[in-house]
């Protein structure tokens, strides 16, 4: 292809200054008008490409020399990182059937090919467990849908983060939490995966800070936004059970919130928890979280899913289609569809508080849900790392 040329324009993201936005148009025009007219030359209709040999890189040194050269090479997240080693990486392996060069996609903004052992490198350095691959490799797999939008969502000023809920035995398999504190760090399972597709998502996906990413914020669930729905608590069927799926099936289903509130009902009856979740005012997509005594009260008063999805978008003082811009509320139709933009999942511990994630922003993103594929081995890898959980002093 030719090279493509660019020209600058100083107008601010977003601005609605009508002069701003002249001015910025007027100093970029003529630049314009010359890129459009002017003849190409002949570096520009043939460039020059450099086939780059990407060596496999060999790096010795002590923990602190290998975390600082990661730093410095922009592959970590700003936080330490597990040296992958060859050892390392191939005890990871083990938690997959498919072969190190298994391509399981290209992720955006470069296109990166993520490599099953590319995830497996990744996954060591976020800290995670083989037993976390089957997971991984579907998150992966569900990046790439293009119905998730992650190719908007990834590099726009607005900061989403990719949510990942995890449905089906594989929950109990890896040790997941589904109770108290479930998005807050401490467990292997919820941390290592979310980290674990940030870095993916970085040095696989080449997705740079100011770069690519140009999140005018930045969002801390970046690191980590990952939580397994409490199904045995639930007086609802599960969420990838809603979805088409079978209960013994394990799932990853996945969107991309910016945006989250965490709040106490002004009621503890259906209508007082239900009000004050839909005064929270969703976004274009959500994810409730309810906690399993919530859920059981509005069960026990006839409320289903459905109905509380309906309720929710009819009462809350915001449409899904779109961020409100100085202007007023607005109401959703009755043609909206409530499984396309609330998603309820029951999770969380003893106490009286609600979450909701929100998207803010439309861009004809949907919920998507990936099927965990295990391995022939599953068993036996579970039954390694089965009994690494945290034990804590009782009283």
């Amino acid at each position: 292809m030719p090279t493509i040329r660019f020209q600058p324009e100083n107008i601010a993201c977003e601005s609605t200054v009508a002069s701003d936005i002249e001015s910025g148009i007027a100093n970029a025009m003529d630049g314009i008008i010359a890129g459009l007219t002017k003849p190409l030359t002949e570096e520009e209709k043939s460039p020059k490409i450099e086939a780059e040999k990407i060596p496999k890189i060999a790096f010795k040194g002590d923990y602190q020399h290998v975390n600082r050269y990661f730093y410095a090479n922009g592959w970590s997240d700003g936080l330490p990182i597990v040296p992958p080693t060859e050892e390392a990486v191939a005890e990871m392996l083990t938690g997959t059937d498919l072969p190190r060069d298994h391509v399981v996609g290209k992720i955006i903004p470069r296109l990166g090919k993520a490599t099953v052992e590319k995830i497996a490198i990744n996954a060591v350095m976020a800290g995670a467990l083989p037993i976390h691959m089957p997971v991984l490799i579907a998150v992966v797999q569900t990046l790439t849908e293009q119905k998730t939008r992650f190719d908007t969502f990834e590099v726009s000023t607005g900061s989403w983060a990719p949510f990942v809920a995890i449905n089906g035995p594989v929950r109990e398999d890896i040790n997941l939490n589904t109770s108290s504190g479930a998005l807050s760090p401490g467990n292997i399972a919820n941390a290592a995966i979310g980290r674990a597709i940030g870095l993916i998502v970085k040095n696989i996906g080449g997705a740079r800070k100011a770069i690519e990413d140009m999140g005018v914020l930045g969002n801390p669930a970046k690191y980590s936004l990952v939580l397994g729905e409490s199904e045995e608590e639930s007086p609802w069927e599960p969420l990838h059970v809603e979805r088409g799926f079978k209960k013994e099936d394990s799932t990853v289903t996945m969107f991309f919130p910016n945006g989250y509130i965490q709040a106490v009902p002004r009621g503890t009856d259906a209508r007082g928890i239900l009000d004050s979740i839909a005064s929270s005012g969703p976004g274009r997509m959500n994810c409730l979280v309810i906690i399993p005594s919530h859920a059981a009260i509005l069960a026990s008063e006839g409320w289903t899913k459905e109905k509380v999805k309906e309720y929710l978008l009819e009462h809350s003082n915001t449409r899904p289609g779109g961020a409100q811009l100085g202007t007023a509320p607005l109401r959703p139709g009755p043609a909206a569809k409530a499984a396309d933009s609330l998603m309820i999942l029951v999770a969380g511990g003893p106490g009286a508080w609600y979450g909701l994630h929100k998207s803010v922003g439309g861009f004809g993103n949907e919920f998507i849900t990936t099927k965990v594929q295990l391995p022939k081995n599953w068993k036996s890898v579970v039954a390694k790392y089965k009994d690494i959980v945290p034990n804590y002093v009782q009283y």
